[in-house]
């Protein structure tokens, strides 16, 4: 009977073990993973849930999350915890993924919750284009939605107070106003629906670049030959690119291209454009080229003087383009002209004026070559980088009238009025010879002297009335010989 009695006690403890050993299978409802966030300064990851309505549970597991397995951080033996700190992570290389599951009293895990992964942010910049690229992978808008990006950056270890906010479906952002030679910090924060923010790590980055040239200076383009016009530039000589790029293009709808490239330059560059038409306006700059073969910064405009001469009757009209573009003002517009061997200044003109009209007359008695030839000059004054230019045209020219006008009547009675009688040349004669006879080829006067004229008189005798004869010898400054005779007759006013 006690044996029976026993066996009875013993059926009923394992059938209540074996009830209560089923009731503990049943795993506790998972929690939901409600953030993820990196501290940016110290690169931990801040890891939050919401807790699992179920009753029994004892505490919390914190997964890693790799190739849709959970690898085991830690466990939480607390019912009311609800997040946990990741230290020793890996968020500062790549983005982190987790999970979390409840853990029941009889040691029984939940499923694995929804996944979130970390804001991984990396820079670079782009030294051909003068950029930095700052990109963030997508953070999951699930259970709580992303409203929108905060970038934030510092400047030289300063404080993260300049932000830039983008839309919630972007994953980077470029920056093309930085300072060279600076560190620049960034970290990205994910704005959620409901207040909550997730953070990324911060990256940082030297903005080490080649140094372009702040400025170059296009200082003149100025003709020199009759086919070669002479460039002057100056650049930035505190920059360190060292290869620049001429450009060229002829008249104003003309297309620019390259026409010289120069490298391992510092400071100031010439050169001698030996196949431009001086005839036309040619206007020239010069661009610095970095490694990557990028325009960095450009000159402004050096363009050449075109001068035209043209001659009406006894009027010279000159005409030409203003000098374009100095950077500085024009100081002084200058007129050069030749009658003989050497151009010299003239006129100065008002900068404005682009026209002068000249009499040939106040020019003729001058000419002792063949042609009279003008130039224009222009200075340039208060250039902002000390670097004032001069500018010339191309020489012009004209021939000279090689005309002799000699009258036949002069009264020399001493009365102011016709009293001198010699050939009107309208040139300067190489050499010169006039003799004056009387009819029976009697010489009464001589000169080579072309400006020397005769008074009417033979050593101080003055001569009667009547004809007398003239005999010219000239050499041209073309040198062209001019033999020329006639009559001149001496009438005594009464």
């Amino acid at each position: 009977m006690v044996k029976l009695i026993g066996y009875i006690v013993l059926t009923l403890f394992l059938s209540v073990v074996r009830l209560q050993a089923q009731a503990d299978l049943d795993p506790p409802v998972a929690p939901v993973l409600e953030l993820v966030s990196v501290d940016h300064l110290t690169g931990n990851v801040e890891i939050s849930w919401s807790r699992s309505p179920s009753p029994d549970v004892s505490g919390y597991v914190v997964y890693l999350y790799k190739n849709n397995e959970g690898y085991e951080l830690d466990t939480i033996y607390n019912p009311a915890a609800t997040s946990y700190l990741r230290t020793n992570s890996g968020s500062g290389y790549y983005s982190e993924s987790f999970v979390v599951a409840a853990l029941d009293t009889a040691e029984n895990i939940s499923p694995l919750s929804n996944m979130l992964g970390t804001v991984y942010s990396s820079v670079q910049i782009d030294t051909c284009n003068k950029r930095v690229e700052v990109r963030w992978n997508s953070y999951s808008s699930a259970p709580k939605e992303v409203t929108e990006y905060w970038i934030y950056y510092s400047v030289n270890a300063g404080s993260f107070a300049d932000s830039v906010k983008v839309g919630p479906e972007m994953t980077n952002l470029t920056l093309t106003d930085f300072i060279v030679d600076a560190q620049y910090c960034f970290y990205v924060k994910a704005s959620l629906s409901g207040g909550l923010c997730s953070g990324s790590n911060k990256t940082c980055l030297q903005t080490k670049m080649q140094r372009p040239p702040e400025w170059i200076n296009a200082d003149y383009a100025k003709v020199v030959t009759d086919h070669d016009i002479m460039l002057s530039f100056t650049s930035d000589p505190m920059s360190e690119i060292r290869s620049y790029s001429l450009e060229k293009k002829t008249g104003i709808d003309g297309q620019f291209a390259q026409i010289y490239s120069f490298t391992n330059i510092i400071g100031s560059i010439l050169y001698a454009d030996s196949e431009a038409d001086v005839s036309k306006v040619n206007f020239y700059r010069l661009k610095a080229i970095n490694n990557c073969n990028k325009t960095v910064t450009l000159s402004n405009l050096a363009s050449n003087i075109v001068l035209a001469v043209n001659q009406n009757e006894e009027q010279i009209n000159l005409s030409w383009n203003p000098y374009r573009s100095w950077r500085g003002i024009i100081d002084s517009s200058l007129v050069y002209i030749s009658t003989g061997k050497v151009l010299s200044e003239r006129y100065s003109l008002s900068p404005t004026d682009s026209s002068l009209n000249i009499m040939y007359s106040s020019l003729m008695y001058e000419a002792s070559q063949p042609e009279i030839c003008f130039m224009i000059r222009y200075v340039e004054a208060s250039n902002p980088y000390g670097t004032n230019g001069e500018t010339r045209s191309q020489i012009a020219c004209i021939p000279v009238t090689e005309k002799v006008t000699v009258p036949n009547i002069f009264t020399p009675d001493n009365n102011s009025v016709n009293d001198l009688f010699r050939p009107v040349l309208s040139f300067t004669p190489i050499s010169y010879r006039l003799v004056i006879t009387d009819m029976k080829r009697r010489a009464i006067f001589e000169t080579t002297d072309f400006l020397e004229s005769w008074d009417g008189t033979r050593s101080g005798v003055p001569q009667t009335e009547g004809v007398y004869l003239w005999f010219l010898n000239a050499r041209t400054p073309s040198g062209r010989e001019l033999v020329r005779t006639g009559t001149v007759t001496i009438v005594h006013n009464r």
